[in-house]
């Protein structure tokens, strides 16, 4: 399965091929397709929570269809993440946009509610609804806690010509604070659940170094009796504690690798995107590489786990394409397909990329996808480039549970 991607880098070098995901297992994913269609409402589902708030407003406002878009890391680029009364055919195209408003000038939402002639007005706000509307109201999604903080736009389309005032404005103000709660009542519980879970793993790390400590130090302690023993040529105490001195090693070891594979974390408490948008802000300030981003999820909601993983193998495939690739141009695309979420790091080098265990880190970025449930997957052509996809089902509603 695969997207139409758009050339965002700015150059006239093209993409020209897109990457592929086929799902593992006999349906090629169409069970965990059908499923996802018929799942429950949860407390922390963003989509489908703001959809009930949008259909209530559309109802209340007679508005012919209405979408909330949510404002990403970068701060630049609005995502819908709901869309009622509108096509998958309509809404699709429009999924991302820039903050911008080519119309009524830069920054526009950020002035508070803007009543628009759909008709004349020359932005996505004029696409979106395909030319059937003639009218919008779009309401910035301010924080409750920080005003002028940007969460978002709420936007309801209409038939007939509406105005900033009015009682339809009142209620569409109304609906948009619900849906400004709403979400940042969702990002500030997931991030406070995130950053008590860094803490219990910073508390398990301090625990492991301590273990540690007395681990080595009790091996220095088997060493200084090991050489009384040699030099007394006491060969029964020689091997007593050289077994000691390795069984002490043995524990370090496993100590320091569990230490640096599960606990060190940079993750950030506001979540994957986050860090990954920072991760790539790094990678963009320190190469000359054109580095894209897609992202076609419109909620990432992970266990922290799965973040971290996450996170540490998109670090690695992007170190590789710094040091090994020669590449002018790179991308990062973040889908979710048939029940899985997809992650591609894609460059346009010399391709010579061999995933074979112990190169370029292969094992590690392996042995990270297992810890999730997931697979590693890489293609690499001599003059094309390299593709890195992990892949990992969709997290059950069991941990879920257990977070809400």
């Amino acid at each position: 399965m695969s997207k139409k991607l758009k050339n965002l880098g700015g150059s006239n070098f093209c993409w020209t091929r897109e990457p592929e995901f086929n799902p593992p297992g006999a349906s090629g994913g169409v069970d965990a397709c059908v499923e996802e269609q018929f799942q429950t409402a949860r407390p922390s589902d963003f989509r489908k929570l703001l959809t009930s708030h949008l259909e209530s407003a559309i109802n209340l406002t007679q508005a012919k269809a209405g979408v909330v878009r949510v404002l990403l890391p970068d701060e630049q680029t609005l995502q819908v993440i709901s869309a009622v009364g509108l096509t998958d055919e309509e809404a699709e195209p429009e999924s991302l946009a820039k903050l911008a408003c080519e119309n009524c000038g830069k920054d526009a939402f950020r002035r508070g509610l803007c009543a628009t002639d759909v008709e004349a007005c020359e932005s996505k706000q004029g696409d979106i609804a395909n030319k059937q509307c003639h009218s919008a109201l779009s309401i910035p999604l301010e924080s409750t806690n920080s005003p002028g903080i940007l969460l978002g736009v709420f936007t309801l389309f209409f038939n007939s010509p509406k105005s900033s005032s009015g009682k339809t404005a009142s209620l569409a103000a109304i609906f948009a604070e619900l849906c400004s709660a709403l979400i940042e009542y969702i990002q500030a519980n997931r991030e406070a659940k995130r950053a008590e879970l860094l803490q219990e793993r910073q508390t398990i790390a301090n625990e492991i170094h301590d273990s540690l400590a007395q681990t080595l130090n009790y091996a220095r302690m088997s060493t200084r009796l090991l050489t009384g023993a040699l030099r007394n040529k006491n060969e029964l105490m020689v091997k007593k504690y050289t077994n000691e001195l390795d069984g002490a090693l043995e524990i370090s070891q496993k100590a320091v690798r569990s230490l640096i594979t599960d606990f060190r974390s940079e993750m950030d408490p506001a979540g994957l995107l986050k860090a990954l948008h920072t991760l790539m802000a790094e990678f963009r300030s320190k190469y000359s590489i054109t580095l894209e981003t897609t992202i076609h999820v419109v909620d990432l909601d992970l266990p922290l786990e799965h973040e971290i993983q996450v996170y540490n193998i998109v670090r690695e495939a992007f170190s590789n394409i710094a040091k090994h690739s020669n590449a002018s141009h790179a991308r990062l695309i973040i889908d979710q397909l048939c029940g899985y979420y997809v992650f591609c790091i894609e460059d346009n080098g010399v391709g010579t990329f061999s995933p074979v265990e112990g190169h370029y880190g292969i094992t590690i970025m392996r042995e990270r996808a297992q810890n999730i449930g997931g697979e590693i997957r890489v293609e690499s052509t001599r003059g094309l480039g390299t593709c890195v996809q992990l892949y990992f089902p969709e997290p059950g509603s069991d941990w879920r549970k257990l977070h809400e």
